[in-house]
């Protein structure tokens, strides 16, 4: 959706001018500014330190929009893969709003909403034995098993991430 116009004075002439709904920096300098389709400013009109908190990471697997996700060491190489509450050391940190091909840098958001779910129930959400996925239920986890708090869900297609420390069940 594009921003609104206005009327500029472009050398002594009235120009019609579009506003800026993304920021390339310094070169949109004095730029008047637009809300984006979801009615609010895009991430690059923020200064430093506001907006998501987020880092790209290369996948080493395929991810899909709205998978929770684990940050991994690959032979030192940072990398991000599906959280996994069946494997000790694959919990949650983050996760993906956007699906990615393996190889490809993806935006790990590490707190917020993850507005790419489908079908949560009311109330806290955990780590599923389903790689990237979620449940309300754990009462079916085994041995072995990792128990996560990974957010409340606040509509069937939202879940508000806040990471916790993951617990393996005996």
């Amino acid at each position: 959706m594009a921003g609104n116009k206005y009327l500029a004075n472009v050398g002594g002439r009235p120009t019609e001018v579009a506003s800026v709904q993304t920021s390339a920096g310094a070169a949109d300098a004095g730029k008047i500014p637009a809300l984006g389709a979801s009615g609010r400013f895009h991430e690059s009109m923020m200064p430093p330190g506001i907006g998501a908190d987020t880092a790209a990471i290369q996948a080493s697997e395929n991810l899909a929009a709205g998978d929770f996700v684990n940050i991994w060491s690959d032979a030192g190489a940072f990398r991000v893969r599906k959280a996994d509450a069946t494997s000790v050391g694959k919990e949650a940190h983050g996760f993906v709003l956007a699906a990615v091909t393996s190889g490809e840098n993806a935006t790990v958001y590490f707190e917020g909403p993850n507005t790419q779910v489908t079908g949560a129930a009311p109330g806290e959400q955990f780590l599923s034995t389903t790689a990237g996925g979620f449940t309300n239920d754990v009462s079916a986890y085994t041995g072995g098993n990792v128990v996560q708090a990974i957010g409340v869900a606040v509509s069937a297609t939202v879940i508000n991430f806040e990471r916790s420390t993951p617990i393996v069940t005996a």
